[in-house]
């Protein structure tokens, strides 16, 4: 079985099939980890998947952004939340990256971070960028990767690019999910009351999530094949 950690309930529906299990975090890091530890004595993988937001200025909306790190805790004390990065086998690195270079061929390669909170503003994206090198940013794969570490468990993470380097994000797109994952329409619309001139950002915001999703499909089909 293979566990995926996102973030909205969408990319779960888009990210679950046979042999994978999706679980959207919906911004409560805590719960989040809790549901992943819960699950990880099943998982022959922990993957984080969905949209993210680019560091790179390079990166447009629908970039598919993979990082194959490996990890481990540093010592053997099982409640440790120290990562550090080891030589896993090499047939399990080496098999999992060609299958999901060949399933996902115009895909880039680089580090993703995760943070607990949205990287909204271009300004902070610019920040994270010239402080770690990431391509791109997202709410989970942090939380991921610990969990892969603490039960010793391959980890990937896998994005598709939503919001651009360049872009600071609305103030209604921030505060669009529930805590389950669900969109928070309510909340976005009162926003929306509240300072209408944010309209055409929030447009251009949710075409560019678009692209996201319809790349998310195919990132989906390419976790399937690791199933085996």
């Amino acid at each position: 079985m293979i566990l995926v950690a996102c973030g909205l309930q969408r990319e779960a529906n888009i990210l679950r099939g046979l042999g994978v299990i999706a679980i959207p975090g919906g911004g409560d890091a805590a719960r989040l980890e809790a549901v992943l530890d819960g699950q990880a004595a099943g998982a022959a993988m922990i993957v984080s998947a969905g949209i993210a937001g680019a560091l790179d200025p390079a990166l447009k909306a629908g970039d598919v952004v993979i990082d194959l790190p490996e990890y481990s805790r540093e010592d053997g004390n099982p409640e440790s939340q120290a990562m550090a990065p080891v030589a896993l086998d090499p047939r399990v690195r080496g098999g999992t990256e060609e299958m999901i270079r060949a399933a996902l061929p115009q895909a880039l390669y680089g580090q993703i971070i995760g943070q607990d909170h949205i990287a909204a503003t271009a300004a902070e994206k610019a920040a994270l960028y010239a402080a770690t090198g990431a391509l791109a940013v997202d709410m989970e794969s942090h939380i991921a990767a610990r969990v892969a570490a603490r039960h010793g468990l391959p980890f990937i993470a896998i994005r598709t690019i939503s919001d651009t380097a360049d872009e600071s994000l609305p103030p209604a797109a921030l505060v669009g999910m529930n805590p389950d994952g669900s969109m928070a329409l309510g909340k976005v619309l009162a926003s929306l009351a509240r300072q209408p001139g944010q309209l055409p950002a929030l447009i251009r915001t949710g075409q560019s999530a678009e692209a996201a999703f319809r790349a998310l499909k195919k990132v989906a089909a390419a976790i399937a094949t690791l199933r085996g």
